[in-house]
């Protein structure tokens, strides 16, 4: 089998429909695929809807959480989360709360290009978006069409990294509130990427212990931005903390290089995320 839990559609910041995310998966020959759109369920139903026959698809989500260590400034990590109850009361008021946190942002990361002479207009980002989350690629696909950048990655690379004047944070949650409403909702958290040094600042092993004990079921440890000793040193640390070990491609269509099932998870680890998540199942024939 070939399993690839971590992708997302254009919904939040991915090029291609849901339909056209399965239907990508399925001519790569993937047997399942998860879908985890940023902060948002909303490519659920239509992925559900879309299914191309023997296909399985795992309805999930990417949270945007932070890591507040004792000494230091906050570390943006990213929480995966399968098969939880969408209709979760506190997690679905969370999911809203960084939506629209998301859509704050955005406007004022364009409001202050815009002011320096940036080509760039929000209503028309938004349109463009399709009523989905939008976030700083949206922004970063803007500047690519006015010309200004050759591509997402070099938008990224000059304007709207962590340390340009045009970057905004935002408030988003903490990863030990975040792994308590996926396991309140039924759901199975999986850290992502969490040794992606490439992106930045990442947290230690110290931290991953701590989720371990918050709730966290999971690490993200074949993924196109860990190289292989990071690999490595996370398998050995699933290990250590009983945690399942995922793999995936992360893919975001046309935003990234990576093709989809370009990492993938060892089919008894998907075995054992599907027995542990018990608020919404998989679509599958």
């Amino acid at each position: 089998m070939r399993i690839d839990l971590h992708t997302h559609s254009s919904v939040s910041d991915g090029t291609e429909s849901p339909a056209e995310l399965l239907a990508t998966a399925h001519a790569a020959g993937l047997d399942v695929v998860g879908l985890t759109d940023h902060d948002t369920t909303a490519g659920w139903s239509l992925a559900e809807a879309a299914r191309p026959p023997g296909l399985t698809v795992v309805p999930g989500m990417e949270l945007s959480c932070r890591w507040f260590p004792a000494d230091r400034p906050p570390i943006s990590v990213h929480l995966l989360a399968y098969l939880f109850d969408p209709g979760h009361p506190g997690f679905a008021g969370e999911r809203g709360r960084l939506r629209a946190e998301r859509l704050q942002r955005g406007e004022r990361i364009v409001a202050a290009l815009a002011a320096d002479g940036y080509p760039v207009v929000w209503d028309r980002i938004v349109k463009r978006s399709g009523g989905g989350v939008v976030g700083r690629p949206h922004v970063a696909r803007a500047l690519v069409e006015a010309g200004v950048v050759e591509s997402v990655d070099a938008a990224f690379a000059t304007l709207l990294h962590h340390g340009s004047p045009y970057y905004v944070a935002k408030a988003d949650t903490d990863v030990r509130e975040g792994i308590a409403l996926v396991r309140a909702a039924g759901g199975v958290p999986v850290f992502a990427h969490g040794l992606a040094t490439k992106r930045g600042r990442v947290v230690g092993d110290d931290a991953i212990a701590a989720m371990a004990e918050a709730g966290l079921l999971g690490l993200e440890v074949d993924h196109p931005d860990h190289a292989p000793h990071e690999r490595a040193h996370l398998r050995g640390l699933a290990d250590d903390l009983g945690l399942i070990v995922t793999g995936s491609s992360d893919y975001h269509g046309s935003n990234k290089q990576t093709p989809i099932g370009a990492c993938t998870t060892a089919p008894d680890q998907f075995e054992a995320l599907l027995a542990a998540g018990t608020g919404s199942a998989p679509y599958r024939d």
